[in-house]
């Protein structure tokens, strides 16, 4: 711990007492969202006070809002249990607590802070420091925002849940969002061979991130076209788990990411029996931050191996549209919400 004498708070006599936030107090669409003036946060012990630059909309953003699915509303069921979205944020360090060893005053950082509270879309937000990571040199504060939990949940479902190898045939069906693009990046770099299936007006971008092909979901099915895939990484669950399995090699594993409570329930039911008679796997990844595999895309960043795609910018005051538009489907890689005008 550090001594009392190097911990720096962030009070009144700063002149900072409130901040601009985008506030939501029922579920609904965007039209529950507004920006309010509200209490900057005062980090406790663990805890790093963040100027927020950017922040990027996620799915869960979007789901957490309507309160759908309802495992969404899991111990708050009638009422957000957050009043304000955003998991992922970069921006600078201007208090830490007592406890704090990593940070200190001026450091710039970028995080998924799911598992602190939320509240990225706002002016400053008061997180755990397990949950930051230093940002990625050479990046943008934008840049920056638009990685943490898209590109974890992307080595997760590949490297963790579908053990990807060199030379595996892959398929990423919603290839052309956030934890998609990333997800292709992260394939090729590992050698693998990758299918992309999104809509038309996203295909172009697709190959130019490194897709060997791809598919226009709305024109082909990809479980029926006769191929086979060592590793289907699922990001939007449109399809039957029992036509998925016409599409997955012996010995494969499909991992999904995002879908319906109906379809998670299938594949939870099915996959024992799948496993045992067909030697395929289906497996479900759950959500989990971590700052390990933040260190990882950050090397990659810097190296010049990955970028982020980032479709659209907006500033706060226009943060409801930003989630309006990823809620459309319409967003190619990333939508991020910026701070400063």
């Amino acid at each position: 711990m550090r001594p009392e004498t190097e911990v720096s708070y962030h009070s009144e006599e700063r002149g900072i007492r409130t901040m601009r936030a985008l506030v939501y107090e029922k579920y609904g669409l965007t039209d529950v969202l507004r920006i309010e003036e509200v209490d900057v946060p005062a980090p406790k012990d663990h805890e790093v006070l963040i100027e927020v630059h950017a922040s990027s909309v996620n799915s869960w953003d979007w789901d957490l809002l309507r309160g759908k699915p309802y495992l969404t509303r899991l111990g708050a069921l009638r009422k957000p249990r957050y009043s304000i979205l955003g998991a992922d944020v970069a921006g600078r360090v201007v208090a830490v607590g007592a406890a704090v060893e990593r940070f200190r005053p001026g450091d710039e950082v970028f995080g998924d802070i799911s598992g602190s509270g939320w509240g990225g879309f706002a002016e400053y937000v008061s997180v755990r420091e397990k949950a930051l990571t230093p940002k990625p040199a050479g990046l943008s504060f934008e840049q920056a925002a638009a990685i943490p939990q898209a590109a974890v949940l992307a080595l997760q479902g590949l490297r963790d849940k579908g053990k990807l190898r060199k030379g595996h045939r892959v398929l990423i069906n919603g290839a052309g969002g956030g934890v998609g693009t990333f997800a292709i990046q992260y394939a090729k770099l590992l050698g693998a061979e990758v299918t992309g299936v999104d809509s038309a007006g996203k295909l172009e971008m697709l190959l130019s991130i490194g897709a060997d092909r791809v598919l226009d979901y709305t024109k082909d099915d990809f479980t029926a076209i006769g191929l086979q895939y060592d590793l289907i990484l699922d990001v939007v669950g449109n399809r039957s788990v029992f036509a998925i399995k016409r599409a997955l090699k012996s010995g494969g594993t499909y991992v999904m990411v995002g879908g319906s409570l109906h379809r998670i329930l299938q594949a939870m039911l099915v996959s024992p029996l799948t496993a045992w008679l067909e030697k395929k796997k289906m497996t479900l990844l759950l959500h989990k931050p971590n700052h390990d595999d933040q260190l990882v895309w950050k090397a990659f960043v810097e190296a010049g191996q990955i970028v982020p795609v980032i479709d659209r910018q907006y500033p706060l005051s226009d943060a409801a549209q930003a989630i309006r538009y990823l809620g459309e489907g319409r967003a190619k890689g990333k939508i991020v919400v910026y701070m400063k005008s």
